[in-house]
C-alpha cells in the first residue's frame, strides 16, 4: 500500500484532520464519478520544485490503488490543463521521495454549477504527452431537491445516508452565482449545526470547510471551527494535539541532553559514568550508546 509523509499535528487544522480521518470506504458516485471508493486523504501539499508551492484541493487514495488528484473549478480555462501537469508532477515527486514509482494517477475536475459539460474538453494533446481528465459537473446535481431532503431529515432527527452526507458538503458549490453560493454555504451551515448525531455533524462541517475553502468567508471559517472543536470530538482532537506536541517537546529536549553528553564525550576528559552524573537526565547505558557511536565515525 502507499505510504506518505504525515503532517505534524501542530501543523494540522482540526476540520482537516476530522475530514482526512473520516473521509474512508467513501465513494464520489453521488458527484457523477465513476471511480472506486476512498481509502484515504492524503496531503494536500505538493513538493516545491519550482518558485513557487502549489496545493491541490483533495488529494485522495483509491480503493484500486490509483491516486486520485481533485481540483475544483468555477470556469473552464484551457490553460488550467498546465496547472494540473504540474500538479500530476509534484504528486509523482512526492512518491519518488518516498521510494514510490509505479504510480498510477487520477487528475479529477469537478466543475461547480457555473459550468456545463458542453463547455469544457477532458483531453489535453501536446505531441509528447495525452492528458486525460476525469469531470464531473454540479450542474446536473438537483439543489432544490438537495437542500429540501436535508432540511426534512435534519429536522426530523433522522440519520443521514452516505450519498446525502456527500451532498450536504457540496451543496453551496451547486449553486450558479457566486451570491448563491454563499447564501447557500451559510444556510448549510446553520443546518448542519443541527444534526444530531454529533459525529455526523462534525464531519459535514469540516466537509464543508474543505470543500467551500475557495468561497468561505474567514469568519464563517473560525466560527465552523470553533463549533466542532466544543464537541466531545474536538475536544479528543485538541487533547490529542496537546499530547503530540508535548511529545514534540520532550524529543527535542532529550536531543539535546544527547549533543550535551556527545560534546562532553568528544573532549575526553570524562567517563561514562561522570558524563552520566552530569547529564542525570540519561542513563548510563544511553550515553554508553552516544561513546559508541562516536568511536565508530572515528
Amino acid at each position: 500500500m502507499i505510504r506518505s509523509k504525515d503532517i505534524a499535528y501542530q501543523n494540522k487544522d482540526i476540520a482537516s484532520k476530522v475530514f482526512a480521518e473520516k473521509f474512508k470506504n467513501v465513494s464520489l458516485k453521488v458527484y457523477g464519478l465513476d471511480v472506486p471508493e476512498i481509502v484515504r486523504a492524503l496531503p494536500t501539499n505538493l513538493p516545491e520544485i519550482a518558485a513557487n508551492e502549489l496545493r491541490i484541493d483533495n488529494l485522495f487514495e483509491l480503493k484500486d490503488g490509483t491516486i486520485a488528484l481533485i481540483d475544483y473549478e468555477s470556469s473552464y480555462k484551457k490553460e488550467s490543463k498546465i496547472k494540473y501537469l504540474q500538479y500530476i508532477v509534484r504528486t509523482l515527486e512526492r512518491f519518488r521521495e518516498e521510494g514510490e514509482y509505479n504510480i498510477k494517477l487520477r487528475m479529477i475536475v469537478i466543475y461547480t454549477a457555473d459550468i456545463r459539460p458542453e463547455e469544457t474538453e477532458d483531453t489535453y494533446e501536446a505531441g509528447a504527452l495525452t492528458l486525460r481528465t476525469e469531470t464531473a459537473f454540479l450542474s446536473r446535481l438537483d439543489s432544490g431537491r438537495i437542500k429540501a431532503n436535508l432540511q426534512r431529515k435534519v429536522s426530523a432527527g433522522e440519520m443521514l445516508t452516505e450519498d446525502e452526507t456527500m451532498e450536504f458538503m457540496i451543496l453551496p458549490l451547486t449553486y450558479r452565482t457566486e451570491e448563491g453560493k454563499k447564501e447557500a454555504l451559510h444556510e448549510s451551515i446553520r443546518l448542519a449545526s443541527k444534526i444530531k448525531d454529533e459525529e455526523t455533524m462534525v464531519f459535514v462541517l469540516a466537509g464543508i470547510l474543505v470543500f467551500s475553502d475557495k468561497i468561505i468567508d474567514e469568519e464563517s471559517s473560525k466560527k465552523v471551527k470553533e463549533w466542532i472543536r466544543m464537541t466531545k470530538i474536538g475536544r479528543l482532537f485538541e487533547i490529542e494535539k496537546e499530547e503530540a506536541v508535548k511529545e514534540a517537546s520532550r524529543e527535542a529536549s532529550r536531543e539535546t541532553l544527547k549533543a550535551t553528553a556527545e560534546r562532553m564525550l568528544r573532549k575526553g576528559k570524562m567517563s561514562v559514568e561522570e558524563v552520566a552524573e552530569y547529564v542525570p537526565e540519561l542513563s548510563v547505558e544511553d550515553i554508553r550508546k552516544i561513546q559508541e557511536g562516536l568511536l565508530q565515525t572515528v
